[in-house]
Formats: structure tokens, sequence, C-alpha cells
């Protein structure tokens, strides 16, 4: 009779992993040698190509037409180009050919690990290039060995080889960043998520025997080198204490929510050269991480923001393509042909063209389009075409008004818009106010706010709530310096306001905002922008909500302004506060009635 074998009783093995953090790992019991399914890469380096002159022509190629482009990258390529021409000696950030072009040659030692390439060295293409270049490239003036850049977005379509390129910079900044104790954590909420870039750069160092030669070992849980470590994480281990990540790479952003994201993020403080990659399809979740830097990083390359410190490129159709079109696929895919294959994408769109309920997939994950997510609905270029930076509140004094707000629901943002008449043309002067005590919790989703504190743009009331009692003694101020012709307010917390005021003997109402009411003062503002009949004083918070206004269309022409989701930190209410305004400009004033019609004759 066999005996079964007695279970081993007492604390479970140590990984090595786990041993290494403990200090306890002796070096004679690690496997350095590569799985025997691992084939090894070829050990020659390739021969170095000139990364700068590919960058130049990718520009060049996007800035001409020659490469089909979206508007996005169009921008992010004039951001460059124009960052590039800066000789302000004071600005804190220089462009170093040297670290642009060490990126990429490291990266082009690496093998490919997947698809039909094999063990293939990676070659870079010209946007990837892009990429690289302007992440590693820019440098502080005042220590090149710290990057400008600690924030990246990188949007574009399915099997565009974001997760292998995330991989090869992740091996980069822990081998060449020279970051004290380097940690890059593969964050994703799933396990199977995180591991992807994980088990990438896995692969590339057990196929590399350069890197292994470095000491880098590929341990089933952990790559680590002599002063650092790569693994993943999921967003079940996101509570855990002790994280200090130099890098962070949060994979598919537009399905991770806030709670990994702020975790990770906040355990970068310590660091002095951190860095975010947050690559991504587009996807359906507007209250998703990616989502809310997709919208952040538009405002910048439009330069309603500055932040310095954040890259992006969004890869995606324009407005007006037609996604049926092979020649627009380009635009959301810059590397198609490559991967993927013309052949799988019109595949792919003649399935969805066929098939009920594919088309939305084929938009969303090839063409890069969040089908969710409204259009904007006004120019900002043209928004900005109507700036006057000239233009004073109190060169109107005495003149005609018209005075719209939008009051906020007890703790966000409020907004009182002035109108005058100037010729032709309709000025604008917008106020805003935030509750002081908010303003830190409403700066983590828009970190402008802060700035436009210090601009004095945004007036901070007291408490944690709304002022109305400060809002209606500027409104009363106004009232005494300008000859106000009508005072609208929105339903939402005016009562009081409207009530003080019209007992006052002003001219104050309540406006409900729906389609009949909003869709002549939409329609006019909208008008007046495109023709350059609409003046602002450049007031960057309005410019912000200006761009976060999308519109609702109806079957009988009407138009109702709104943000894009009701939860979006995203405001609009500047844009409301005008049209409120707008909308009392439009209604002819009532003619005092005529009692002489009533006299009785006799």
């Amino acid at each position: 009779m066999v005996r079964p074998k007695k279970r081993k009783r007492g604390r479970p093995a140590l990984s090595d992993a786990e041993r290494r953090r403990r200090g306890t790992l002796r070096r004679d019991r690690i496997r350095d040698t590569p799985p025997k399914a691992a084939r090894e890469a070829p050990v020659a380096a390739p021969i170095a190509r000139d990364y700068l002159a590919i960058l130049r022509r990718y520009m060049a190629d996007v800035a001409s037409g020659a490469i089909p482009a979206c508007q996005w990258v169009r921008l992010a390529v004039e951001r460059q180009a124009r960052d590039r021409t800066t000789d302000d000696p004071i600005w804190p950030y220089v462009w170093s050919e040297e670290h642009a072009s060490a990126a990429c040659r490291f990266i082009e030692r690496l093998p490919h690990v997947e698809g039909k390439w094999g063990s293939e060295l990676i070659r870079l293409e010209p946007a990837q290039v892009f990429l690289v270049a302007c992440l590693f490239g820019w440098r502080r003036r005042d220590n090149p060995n710290r990057r400008r850049f600690t924030l990246v977005y990188w949007e574009l379509g399915r099997k565009g080889a974001k997760s292998t390129l995330m991989a090869a910079i992740a091996l980069f900044h822990v081998l060449e960043e020279h970051e004290p104790g380097a940690t890059v954590v593969c964050g994703a909420t799933t396990g199977s998520q995180a591991r992807i870039v994980f088990g990438i750069a896995q692969k590339m160092v057990r196929r590399s025997s350069w890197l292994r030669g470095r000491g880098v070992t590929a341990l089933a849980n952990a790559i680590i080198t002599t002063d650092g470590t790569i693994k993943p994480v999921n967003a079940k281990a996101s509570t855990q204490d002790g994280l200090n990540p130099s890098c962070i790479v949060l994979d598919e952003s537009h399905a991770q929510k806030f709670g990994l994201h702020d975790v990770l993020k906040s355990a970068q403080g310590a660091r002095v050269n951190p860095l975010m990659l947050c690559p991504t399809t587009a996807g359906y979740d507007l209250l998703s991480v990616g989502y809310a830097l997709r919208t952040t990083l538009t405002k910048i390359l439009e330069r309603v923001f500055e932040a310095d410190h954040f890259l992006g490129v969004i890869y995606t159709l324009d407005e007006a393509d037609d996604w049926r079109d092979p020649q627009v696929w380009q635009k959301a895919n810059p590397m198609i042909g490559i991967t993927p294959s013309i052949d799988w994408v019109s595949a792919y769109c003649q399935d969805a063209q066929q098939t009920p309920g594919l088309e939305a997939e084929f938009r969303v994950k090839v063409c890069s389009e969040w089908m969710q997510a409204a259009r904007a609905w006004l120019s900002i270029a043209r928004w900005d075409a109507c700036g006057d930076s000239g233009l004073r509140l109190e060169d109107f004094a005495g003149g005609r008004c018209w005075i719209g707000a939008d009051l906020a629901q007890v703790d966000d943002l409020a907004a009182v818009a002035l109108l005058f008449e100037r010729g032709q043309e309709i000025a604008a002067f917008v106020q805003f106010y935030l509750p002081r005590n908010v303003v830190e919790e409403r700066a983590r989703t828009v970190p402008a706010y802060l700035l436009w504190v210090r601009a004095g743009v945004l007036t901070l009331t007291d408490g944690d709530m709304i002022d109305y009692g400060r809002i209606e003694a500027d409104i009363r101020a106004w009232c005494t310096r300008f000859n106000v012709q009508a005072l609208r307010f929105d339903q939402y917390g005016s009562a009081g306001i409207v009530s003080s005021l019209a007992g006052s003997g002003f001219p104050a109402a309540i406006l409900d905002k729906n389609r009949k009411t909003f869709t002549p003062p939409a329609r006019e503002l909208e008008a007046r922008v495109k023709h350059g009949r609409f003046r602002h004083d450049g007031n960057p918070c309005l410019k912000w909500n200006a761009s976060n206004a999308v519109v609702t269309r109806g079957i009988d022409d009407s138009i109702l302004p709104k943000k894009e989701g009701p939860e979006s930190p995203n405001k609009i209410d500047g844009i409301d506060a005008i049209l409120q305004a707008m909308s009392a400009m439009l209604t002819p004033k009532e003619a005092a009635p005529d009692y002489r019609i009533y006299v009785v004759r006799t």
C-alpha cells in the first residue's frame, strides 16, 4: 500500500521577487537563462538610423498633407514645431537631439516578441519616432537628466503596437534614465490586462542576451535589474501600501476608473523624474481616465490650457470623415499596412456594414471614435479670433447692458455674463465664482482652476457653498454702473436673488433652459462667433467653457447647448450665462401701454 505524501505545513515559499525586496535573495539561486521555448533575438545591434531626419520628415509630411492626419495630430506637430522655435532664454525646457536619438536607438535593439515578426528587431515607424523623440528629447534646462514630460496620452486604433512600444519605454526607463530604485508598475483593471505590457517586456528580456548581460532578469512576476524592477499590478491591489513607482503604464486607459490611477499617481510623489504612460484605443466610457486625459489634451493642443508636462497624440477621424472610406483609415491607424493589415481592416469594415451591432465596435476600435462623445459646438479657432485683449469693462460705463446668470447648485461653478452692444458687435464679459473651500477638490480634475484664481477671472467666495449674497452684491453694483435692460437667471438656485432684485425694482426674471428658450440665442451666438461679430476679453475660463459646450439637435432644427455628460467636470456655465443674457437682448422690450385708447369721448 502506497501512503499519500503528507502536505508540507508552514508558510508558503517566498517568490524570488519578494526575497529580493527583503534582501535575502541569493544571486546563485536565480535562474538567469530563458525558458527553452524562448528564441534568442539577433545579437548584433542594428545600424542606427537618422531618427532626427525621420522626425523632421514626419512633421513636414503631416503639415503638408502628404500623410493623412486628423486635426489633433496636426496640432501636436504644430506644438512641437512651435516649441522648437521658442527662443525665450528663461523657458525651463531645452531640446536635446542626443537624448531623442538615444531612446530610439535603445528601442531598436529590442526584439519583436509577438505576431509575424518573430524575433526580428523593432524598427520604429515615423509616428513612433515622433512620440519617442518628443518624450525623451525635451529636457529641463536646470537639469538635463530630467525629462520635460511626465504624462503621456497616446490614442490610436487597435493593433497599433501600443503595448510593444510601452514595454520598450519601460525597459529604457529602468536601464537608461538613472532613476534611483526605478520601479515600473504596469497597471490595469484586471490582472490579465496588467500582464500584457509586462509579459511583452518579460519576453524581450528572455530573448535578448545583451539585456541579461546587463543584469536584467525576467522572473515569473517581476523583471529585476541591479537597481530597478518592472511588475504588474491590478485594480484589486490598488490599496496596497508601499508603492513607489517611478514609471506607470496605465494600459487601455479608456477602461480605467480613477481609483487605481489616483493611488498610483499619488505614490509617485517622492519621485523627481516620474512618468505616467496612458496608451489606449477609444472607448465608450466618458467618465474614464482615458476620456478625461483626452479632453484635457485636446484643450492643450487648442491652447485653451497650458501644461508643459503633458505630451499626447490622438489618432482618430475628423468629424466630416466617412468611416467606410479606406482613404481615412490611416488617420486613426498611423502604421496601417504594417499593423494592422489593410486586409484585416477591410474585412472588418465589410462585416461592420453588414452585421447589426458591429458598426459601433469598428468605429471605436479601428477608427478611434468615442461613440458616446458629442462633438464640440463652437469652433475654438473662431472663438480665439473673436478675442480682444484690449476690451475693458470700465469702457462701457453707462452703456446699455444685459445680464445673464447661471448659478451653481450649492457648491459648484457659477457664472454671471454682461453683454453690451458695440456697433454691429456684441461684447461679453463673464465673471466666475467658486467656493473657496472646494477649489482644491475641483482643481483635482481641472488643475487650471488654481491658475484662474490667480488671474482674477475666478472669484472665490467664503465657505464651502456658493455665496449668493456676494453674487447679488456684484450684480447690484453693476446695475449702478451700467444701463441694465434686463436680468435673466436659470431656474436653479436663483429664486432668492430674483425675488430680492425684482423687489428693488430691477428687471429680474427666471428663464427656464429648454429648446424653445435657448434655440434663438444659441443660433445668434453660433452665427456671431462664426462671422466674427462677437467679442470677448480672452477670459481663459470662458474659453474652457466654450470648448466644453456641445449641442443636441431636434428634428425641428432646434438646438440645446449642454455639457458632454451629467457627471462631467467640464463646465459650460459661462456659455449658459451668455445665452441667458442674449435671450433677453433678442426679446423686444414691451412698450408702455397707451391708456389713451380707452378714453371715452363724449
